[in-house]
């Protein structure tokens, strides 16, 4: 089924301008499903929604940036002959309610899969994190929790610091390690059968 969000709560720039000045805009914690659409509609930065509070994301580096674009390419080459939809961020995947996240890659194998939704999805068959420095334990941790809460198959941690792969499978309400992928390996994925990434390339692309 179809989540409904009504109307923006502010309907113009000049609108948002003036809830900030006079402090109308939801304090952490507070931040529902309609308000963090509204905010990020027409934003250009990653923004998250975690538990009613919303969550600035880094802005991506060159480094980050050319690994998550390999492997999207990887990932359209593999799946879109055979029926599946790939997209990278920004684009919004709503956890639960009060709790949006904005992975790196997320896919479903079917592109009629009816959780891909146009203003965010309802869930996907796997994701994909690019490790940021900043907060590492945010992908290593609270991710990996709130994904297999979601139900999503497959979770792909990439960890340019330690250089690594971990592909995490869904057993019930928790994930199970399907490997962790370093130099001289090749990453392969438990939900899509003959996907092969070799992670030196990956973490050596330029």
């Amino acid at each position: 089924m179809t989540t409904q969000i009504e109307a923006a709560p502010f309907g113009t720039d000049q609108a948002l301008v003036d809830a900030l000045v006079l402090g109308r805009l939801p304090r952490q914690g507070d931040w529902d499903d309609e308000y963090y659409l509204w905010l990020t509609d027409d934003s250009n930065q990653l923004i998250e929604l975690v538990n009613g509070k919303i969550e600035v994301l880094p802005m991506p580096t060159d480094r980050h940036q050319t690994i998550l674009l390999l492997l999207y390419e990887m990932f359209v080459a593999f799946l879109r002959p055979r029926g599946g939809k790939v997209l990278i961020s920004p684009i919004r995947l709503r956890i639960r309610e009060g709790n949006f996240r904005e992975p790196d890659l997320l896919l479903v194998r079917d592109a009629a899969d009816p959780r891909r939704q146009n203003r965010f999805w309802l869930g996907a068959d796997l994701v994909l994190e690019v490790v940021s420095p900043d907060k590492p334990d945010r992908d290593l941790v609270v991710k990996r929790q709130e994904y297999a809460i979601a139900h999503i198959s497959e979770y792909w941690i990439v960890d340019p610091q330690t250089e690594s792969m971990t592909v995490l499978r869904i057993d019930d309400e928790t994930y199970t390690e399907h490997g962790v992928f370093g130099r001289g390996e090749v990453a392969s994925s438990a939900l899509l059968a003959g996907f092969l990434v070799d992670v030196a390339a990956v973490f050596d692309a330029d």
